[in-house]
C-alpha cells in the first residue's frame, strides 16, 4: 500500500512537471525589439461591371432551386471578381491595383447584401507588390457603409482596419458599379 502510495505521488509530480521544449520553428523576440505600428489612409474606385464585352465579375455558382424576385444578384450567388482599382471614378482614370476573390449574395430580401472574401492588391506606386484583405458583410443598398480590412501582405503585413464605402454608380438592372472606396489601415 505505501509502494502504490509513494507512485501515484510520484506519477502526479511527474504529470505536473513542465518541460522546456525546443523547436526550430518558433522563436521569441528576445531582443525587446519592438515594431512601430503605422496607419495608412488608401482612396480609391473600384470598379465592378457583370456586363459589357470583358466583365470583371462572374457568376461561378447558384443555388439548384427557384429564386423568386428577379434581382441582379439573386440570393445564393457566387461571383468571381477582378475588379480594376482606380486613382478616380472615370474609366480613364489611371488603374492602381486590382479587387481579387469572390462575393457571395446573402440576403433574400429586397436590401442587396454581400459577404466579401476579396484581396485588394496594388500594381503602382508606394504600395506596388502589397495588399489589404477585407473579409466583411456589404450591405450595398445603404448608401455609406463599413468593411473590415482582416490582413495584408507586403507593406500591409499584419494589418487590420476598416474600408468606408459610399456608391459612386449603380446600374439596379444589370449589377455594374463603381464604388469608392476610403480604407484606414494599421499594419507595421
Amino acid at each position: 500500500m505505501e509502494k502504490k502510495t509513494i507512485l501515484l505521488v510520484l506519477a502526479l509530480l511527474f504529470c505536473c512537471m513542465s518541460v522546456q521544449v525546443h523547436s526550430k520553428y518558433h522563436s521569441e523576440n528576445k531582443n525587446g525589439f519592438h515594431y512601430k505600428e503605422k496607419v495608412t489612409n488608401l482612396h480609391f474606385y473600384l470598379f465592378d461591371f457583370l456586363t459589357g464585352k470583358n466583365p470583371s465579375a462572374v457568376e461561378i455558382a447558384r443555388p439548384n432551386r427557384p429564386v423568386g424576385a428577379k434581382a441582379s444578384t439573386p440570393f445564393g450567388h457566387i461571383y468571381a471578381i477582378d475588379d480594376p482599382l482606380r486613382e478616380g471614378p472615370d474609366e480613364n482614370s489611371t488603374v492602381i491595383g486590382n479587387a481579387r476573390g469572390f462575393y457571395l449574395s446573402t440576403s433574400q430580401s429586397e436590401d442587396l447584401t454581400l459577404l466579401m472574401n476579396v484581396d485588394f492588391g496594388f500594381t503602382k506606386g508606394e504600395f506596388n507588390g502589397s495588399s489589404i484583405s477585407v473579409v466583411s458583410r456589404n450591405p450595398v443598398t445603404e448608401p455609406h457603409r463599413e468593411l473590415a480590412v482582416v490582413g495584408g501582405r507586403g507593406k500591409f503585413r499584419l494589418a487590420r482596419g476598416f474600408a468606408e464605402l459610399t456608391t459612386y454608380y449603380l446600374n439596379t438592372t444589370n449589377g455594374d458599379a463603381i464604388i469608392e472606396y476610403n480604407v484606414t489601415v494599421l499594419h507595421y
